[in-house]
């Protein structure tokens, strides 16, 4: 067992399937399946669970997860130490982050960095994707968290998590739990111009449709007119996962799929320093201690 077979396996269950793992990896699909199959012979215990929606982590898989990222933290840290390749302690990271996710994801990940890199300063961008994907193409983000990117043979891209659009309503409204798909038309949104390319995609082959009132692209004032009680929005259910008591409802679309996916990025001729390779497996354990507590998921979870 190597760092390497470690991280190879971490990967493939946070991207749920081994074609997804080798695409962010840029590793031939085989010698995945031959490094977990090296790896469940080593320890001796099926790791993975192959279906036709992918993989999912036997008992002994989570366990084995639960410790890999230990370790890959771990190791990413005491190169950091060590100095890397030569490379400088004191060296700044900037992180690009969506606006839907630096007030859930950024506190974690900076106090995680706080504590355990005194080397190192994170700075962080806030913008939609586009403006990242951008700020990575030119230099000026080092790595970034992205929703839905488009292929891009400059970039390197991670699967970190599937999260699932939610319908927001004022709880006066009195709105289902679940919200068949036929409904959507009949209630009023607002929403950001990239949520709504996301859904009005996966919609189309439906034959479904929205009724957007308004066109946003400020979370946090779609957000506030949301909390005051007139207006509905339909977003990534982290956003309202901890609203003013009572005030609004979070309501699944039944019969349509609907959510993002949430992606870690970096430039594919990028030096890896150390630095860089610990803020990642920072953020990825935000991520993953997150989604465990539910904040990225229907129901009662919070941060």
């Amino acid at each position: 067992m190597n760092l390497r077979t470690l991280r190879y396996f971490v990967a493939i269950a946070d991207a749920g399937s081994f074609t997804a793992a080798a695409a962010a990896l840029s590793v031939a699909q085989p010698a995945l399946t031959r490094q977990v199959r090296d790896l469940e012979a080593e320890l001796g215990v099926q790791l993975l669970q192959r279906g036709a929606r992918g993989v999912r982590l036997t008992q002994g898989g989570a366990t084995l997860y639960e410790s890999a990222r230990r370790m890959l933290a771990e190791a990413a840290r005491v190169r950091l130490q060590l100095g890397g390749d030569g490379a400088a302690t004191d060296s700044t990271v900037v992180l690009g982050v969506s606006p839907t996710l630096t007030r859930v994801l950024l506190p974690g990940v900076f106090e995680r960095c706080h504590r355990h890199l005194a080397g190192v300063r994170l700075a962080v961008r806030e913008a939609f994707t586009p403006q990242l994907v951008e700020g990575l193409e030119r230099g000026h983000v080092d790595m970034a968290v992205v929703t839905n990117p488009q292929p891009h043979r400059a970039l390197a891209f991670e699967p970190l998590l599937a999260e699932p659009f939610a319908l927001i309503t004022p709880a006066s409204r009195g709105m289902p739990p679940v919200v068949p798909l036929s409904s959507l038309a009949r209630v009023p949104l607002l929403m950001t111009r990239l949520h709504r390319g996301i859904v009005e995609g996966s919609l189309a082959p439906l034959g479904g449709r929205l009724n957007v009132e308004a066109e946003f692209d400020s979370v946090d004032a779609i957000r506030e007119l949301v909390l005051q009680g007139r207006w509905a929005t339909l977003m990534p259910v982290s956003v309202f996962k901890e609203p003013r008591a009572g005030t609004v409802r979070l309501s699944e679309i039944s019969g349509a799929q609907l959510h993002r996916m949430l992606v870690l990025a970096t430039r594919v001729e990028q030096a890896q320093s150390p630095a860089l390779a610990v803020v990642r497996d920072l953020v990825r354990a935000e991520a993953a201690r997150l989604a465990a507590v539910g904040v990225f998921s229907f129901g009662a979870g919070v941060a």
